[in-house]
């Protein structure tokens, strides 16, 4: 079993897939673990690292992707990469395909096995791979709409907290899951005043029971939507359905309603963004303006944090790749069925119902 880990090349990303901790285990169940050179530099992790750790480092990215049995990587393939995937070859990571039809084609084409992390399951139903990174989206949605918010930056210049004597900010989330909470946490923590929406009232009622009467909570229909986003000063959109492409649930109307120099953070862009005037950005251009409101729409917004994002993911996917070191690719997703639920392309098909819905593509 070969295990391959280039180097991400998506704008501005600092993650890696796999940590020299990770590799170790990998090599004593018997695996051959290939890793670009300098692939781990962002997130603090060297080279030398890897090779202690039992790791060949390879010079260029070919050499791993022409090696490999499975690639490991983080963020999607990338148009330069589509070329480098093979038939036969299994490719894990976040792949998003309900807003990537260019990818899930050249998947399709070069008939390669793609496992999703977004769409592997844990016994219970939930999905353990994405929870980190929608943790550290929705926390780091609230810092950077306080960034934002600063008037050198285009914002209004509005502090969150306020002080005494003034009105706080207004944080107005759309979505209670994962990375919706987080943000709601972490603007609780800034002082801000929060609006919840959501159409699960059982996760409202645990907000409630979280918050008490420091964060207001509304059923998200249209009429309640479009108040609190008149009123937002940071609006979040963390709405997300695992492999289908987002509802759009705040119009444009809605976003011509703010006012001018408030911000909207949408942690739901890789899956196509849940706010009418989205679109995506990178971490070299991460803002644009709309009705003279900044928009922020970074995909990968957790590789702002590197670090802290590698470790929370390769804790969260080291179960399933040490499933795949000991058994093989095949074996592992015979045997696990949670692992299995993440294939979304096999044989030149796509298997993943939602993502043959979002691209109107028929399922194999």
């Amino acid at each position: 079993m070969i295990i391959g880990v280039p180097k991400e090349i998506k704008d501005g990303e600092t993650r890696v897939a796999m940590t020299p901790s990770l590799a170790r285990h990998c090599v004593a169940l018997g695996a051959n673990v290939l890793v670009e050179k300098a692939a781990g530099l962002s997130a603090g992790f060297r080279d030398e690292e890897y090779r202690q750790a039992g790791a060949r480092v390879l010079p260029k990215a070919a050499s791993v992707w022409a090696a490999a049995d499975l690639i490991l990587k983080v963020k999607e393939p990338q148009p330069q990469e589509y070329r480098r995937m093979r038939k036969g070859q299994a490719l894990f990571t976040y792949l998003h395909l309900a807003a990537g039809r260019e990818l899930t084609q050249a998947l399709l084409d070069r008939k390669v096995l793609g496992v999703a992390y977004e769409t592997v399951e844990a016994q219970d139903g939930t999905f353990p791979l994405l929870k980190p990174m929608s943790q550290i989206a929705g926390r780091l949605s609230i810092q950077i709409g306080a960034y934002f918010l600063q008037t050198q930056n285009g914002g209004s210049g509005v502090l969150l907290g306020g002080i005494p004597g003034t009105a706080p900010g207004h944080v107005v989330i759309i979505g209670a899951g994962n990375s919706g909470g987080h943000a709601c946490r972490m603007a609780v923590g800034m002082g801000a005043r929060v609006t919840v929406l959501d159409r699960d009232t059982r996760k409202l009622e645990l907000i409630e029971e979280e918050y008490g009467g420091r964060v207001i909570t509304l059923y998200s229909n249209r009429a309640n939507v479009d108040a609190a986003v008149r009123d937002a000063d940071l609006l979040v959109g963390a709405v997300l359905i695992p492999a289908a492409r987002a509802p759009v649930v705040v119009s444009q109307a809605a976003v011509a309603s703010m006012r001018p120099g408030s911000v909207v953070v949408d942690i739901a862009v890789d899956q196509g963004g849940c706010v009418e005037t989205i679109r995506p950005t990178s971490h070299h251009d991460p803002v644009y303006r709309e009705s003279g409101v900044v928009h922020y729409a970074v995909p990968n917004m957790p590789a702002l944090v590197g670090r802290t994002s590698t470790i929370a993911l390769t804790q969260a996917t080291e179960p399933f790749v040490l499933k795949f070191a000991q058994f093989g690719v095949q074996r592992a997703l015979e045997e696990n069925r949670g692992l299995a639920k993440g294939i979304n392309t096999r044989d030149g098909v796509v298997t993943n119902a939602a993502v043959a819905k979002a691209l109107a593509i028929g399922t194999g």
